[in-house]
C-alpha cells in the first residue's frame, strides 16, 4: 500500500468485507494529502446518489465549512437532462460546474457522471479538488474510471467493476476521520516532551525541542493517550513544593 493511503483502504475493506480493495484502489500522487487540505479549506462534496449523501458524516465536514450536495432529485436537473437527452447524473455534473465552490466529487453509481466530469475538465469548465471514482456495475464502468485516471486532477479510483455509493461515502469519511485523528494527536502533543528532572515541569509544545523522538523522556510520552495526559498534568499541578 502507498504510505498515507492505508486508512482509506482499510475503511473500504471494513465497509465491504472485500479484500480486493487492497489491490484495486488507485491513488494519484499525494491525493490523500491534497484532499485533506481541500476539506480543511472548506471544500464541499458532490455525490451522484442520495445514499452516498446520507452516508457521509456531514457534522464532521461542517466543522471545516463544507456541505454535501446531491442534485439527482432536483427539478431543474430533471428538466436539463430531458432537454439535452442525457442522464440525470450528467446534468448533475453540469450543475455542479456552475458552483463557485471548491469541490470534491464522490461518484459511486453513475459512470456517466465520471464521463461528464472528464469532459468538463478537458473543456476547462471545472477543476475538482478530488474525484472519488468508484461506480459499480458493467456498462462503461471500467472505461469511465480509466478516463478519470488520465485527467489532470487528483483522484481515488477503484479499478475494475467494483465500487458503490457505500464505498464513495466511506472514502470521504476516511478522509474526515484522518483529519480528526491528526487534530486529536496535536491536542495530546502538549505532553510530547516531559523531562522528569526539570523544575519547570511539562513543556507545552507541539514538537520536541530537541528535534528527536528517540530520547527516553520523549519516547515515553510521545502520542500519550488523553487519560494519561490528564493524569500527568494532574500529578504536576498537585505536586508538593520542596520544604
Amino acid at each position: 500500500l502507498l504510505p498515507g493511503t492505508e486508512l482509506v483502504v482499510k475503511r473500504c475493506i471494513h465497509t465491504s468485507a472485500d479484500f480486493d480493495y487492497a489491490k484495486n484502489l488507485c491513488f494519484s500522487e499525494n491525493a490523500v494529502e491534497k484532499a485533506i487540505q481541500a476539506i480543511k479549506d472548506g471544500a464541499c462534496i458532490v455525490t451522484d446518489t442520495q445514499m452516498a449523501k446520507a452516508g457521509i458524516n456531514k457534522r464532521a465536514l461542517a466543522r471545516y465549512g463544507g456541505e454535501v450536495y446531491c442534485f439527482m432529485s432536483d427539478e431543474d436537473v430533471a428538466a436539463l437532462a430531458k432537454k439535452n437527452g442525457t442522464t440525470r447524473a450528467t446534468a448533475c455534473m453540469d450543475k455542479a460546474a456552475e458552483m463557485d465552490e471548491k469541490l470534491i466529487f464522490a461518484i459511486g453509481n453513475a459512470p456517466t457522471a465520471l464521463v461528464r466530469l472528464y469532459e468538463l475538465i478537458e473543456e476547462g469548465k471545472i477543476s475538482p479538488e478530488l474525484i472519488i471514482g468508484v461506480p459499480v456495475g458493467f456498462v462503461n464502468v471500467v472505461q469511465s474510471k480509466e478516463l478519470i485516471m488520465h485527467a489532470d486532477v487528483p483522484y481515488i479510483v477503484a479499478k475494475g467493476r467494483k465500487g458503490g455509493s457505500n464505498i464513495a461515502a466511506c472514502i470521504v469519511n476516511a478522509l474526515l476521520y484522518m483529519i480528526d485523528n491528526r487534530r486529536k494527536n496535536k491536542e495530546r502533543a502538549f505532553v510530547v516532551c516531559f523531562f522528569r528532572n526539570s523544575s519547570e515541569g511539562p513543556f507545552f509544545m507541539k514538537g520536541c525541542p530537541k528535534k528527536q523522538k528517540s530520547c527516553s523522556s520523549c519516547l515515553k510520552y510521545f502520542s500519550t493517550a488523553d487519560m494519561q495526559a490528564e493524569n500527568l498534568l494532574r500529578e504536576w499541578k498537585n505536586r508538593k513544593e520542596p520544604g
